[in-house]
């Protein structure tokens, strides 16, 4: 019954693994007025609410009396023709609509009359009894600022604590941004129509979209996506004629004083991520304790003895301001370089840096800002990066010309080739102190092979190093040194 839906994201821990196209609300809107126009009036709309009706068949097949919360646009239209097929199902429906408005589209106002013709009752007010709800409020357009007059059904529909369908995105939630309303649904299931909207996949969308189904409605995208789902690496397995030299070397620079920890674990990570050998330059003259008892296998270098032509480069990892000396000697020769955390903090603050790093050769430097950090190099705020990531992503890799990891809700790996692409794997187990130089040396020991390119080896450790966190035992604690040593899961 649910052969046309596409499962993106499930409560089980399922993800899809395939890398589909994630489209804005205005690619959306032209997608559907080409179709609209193709298949005729009012098509499209009776197909989303057949999809509908069926996904909330399948979710709630217990219920009896359903309330679907319908708006006034487009999407309280996929309601009322969702309650039609219900009705048809035999199922009783409760439509809460404050009745259409002048600006009311033809194919809502056909779908209000089919609905009054089928026998169901539309109400200004909710029902005193339901079982589930629908919510068709305003779906993509569900970001307003000003109070609404459907806040009441929306308060109505969060204090029930009844299972809830939101169609296209729960009602409060910016579909492009993943902001939340102060007023907005908490979703048991999401279903998207026709494409897949970036803020169901970062920032509170994560948290509000519950299980997320995608329908097509029968269409394939009409434009070439920017932005795709980040999938599992297709990298080719390692031949058995190896040797330590073919997965080549990452130097780690950074650990300065009481930071050491920091360029440890993102060592760890890229030798257990499976670089061939891993140096570790520490940025202070005298180690307090025999690191080599802790991962005896790295091996320990001053910055300046590093073969950086010949390996990759993994800088900024507790490095403080003691990175200052090598930082330009890295921004000049190293041949790939992953700034994390302290690196990216001492260019911003250096007009000669930044201008090193805009120097180095495309693809050459991969960048793992976490908001704050991507909120100093294009000298705004945390709030701005976050009200669109997408774009900040874009604008990071076009400005300094490399592959950018914007990490957070979400992480999105972009550059100015290959496009975007969001993450779907990892959870909050990865707050913790140390899971970014995890991710930092990860990214080094997969680019460290040959042939791997910048974007590929940031989307491919990306999804390992979440993809640990969504398979950690719920019972035990994942710390930043336990994600380091199961890098070489996923």
């Amino acid at each position: 019954m649910l052969s046309p839906f596409i499962r993106i994201l499930h409560s089980s821990g399922f993800r899809t693994r395939e890398p589909v196209p994630v489209l804005t609300t205005e690619a959306t809107r032209t997608i559907e007025t080409h179709a609209t126009s193709a298949l005729g009036s009012g098509v499209l709309m009776r197909r989303a609410g057949e999809a509908v009706a069926r996904l909330a068949l399948a979710c709630n097949p217990h219920t009896h009396i359903f309330w679907i919360a319908c708006g006034p646009g487009n999407n309280g239209g996929d309601g009322l023709e969702a309650a039609i097929v219900l009705r048809q199902l035999g199922k009783q429906v409760w439509v809460s609509h404050l009745g259409l408005h002048f600006k009311s589209s033809i194919e809502t106002q056909d779908a209000y009359a089919r609905a009054q013709k089928a026998g169901i009752a539309i109400s200004i007010h909710p029902p005193v009894l339901f079982d589930s709800v629908i919510d068709a409020l305003f779906g993509n357009g569900g970001a307003r600022s000003e109070p609404s007059p459907y806040d009441a059904w929306m308060q109505q529909i969060i204090a029930s604590g009844k299972q809830v369908l939101s169609i296209d995105a729960p009602s409060g939630l910016n579909s492009d941004t993943g902001e939340t309303n102060l007023v907005c649904i908490r979703a048991e299931t999401t279903l998207v129509l026709l494409t897949l909207k970036p803020g169901l996949l970062m920032d509170e969308g994560r948290d509000v979209c519950g299980n997320l189904w995608l329908h097509r409605l029968g269409l394939d995208e009409i434009c070439e996506p920017r932005t795709l789902l980040n999938a599992p690496s297709s990298l080719s397995p390692r031949p058995h004629a190896s040797h330590k030299g073919s997965f080549g070397d990452v130097g780690i620079v950074g650990g300065a004083q009481g930071m050491t920890g920091a360029a440890l674990l993102a060592a760890t990570s890229a030798l257990h991520g499976g670089a061939g050998r891993v140096y570790v330059a520490f940025l202070q003259d005298r180690i307090d304790f025999p690191v080599v008892t802790l991962q005896s296998e790295l091996m320990l270098r001053h910055w300046s003895d590093l073969s950086l032509e010949a390996m990759t480069v993994v800088a900024g990892c507790g490095a403080g301001n003691a990175i200052q000396e090598s930082l330009p000697v890295l921004l000049k020769r190293a041949k790939r370089l992953v700034l994390d955390a302290d690196a990216l903090n001492q260019i911003v603050s250096s007009p000669s840096l930044i201008d090193l790093l805009q120097d180095r050769a495309e693809g050459s430097t991969v960048l793992t800002p976490h908001p704050l950090e991507a909120a100093r190099l294009l000298n705004t705020n945390t709030a701005a990066i976050q009200k669109d990531r997408l774009c900040a992503a874009r604008i990071l890799c076009s400005q300094f010309r490399c592959t950018v990891v914007l990490k957070g809700s979400g992480t999105l790996i972009a550059d100015t080739r290959h496009g975007i692409r969001i993450n779907i794997t990892g959870n909050a187990r990865l707050a913790t102190a140390g899971t970014g130089d995890v991710l930092a040396g990860l990214i080094g020991a997969h680019w460290s092979v040959q042939g791997v390119s910048a974007y590929q080896a940031a989307c491919s450790a990306v999804y390992q190093h979440g993809l640990i966190a969504d398979q950690w035992p719920n019972e035990k604690t994942l710390t930043a040194h336990a994600l380091a040593l199961a890098c070489t899961k996923g």
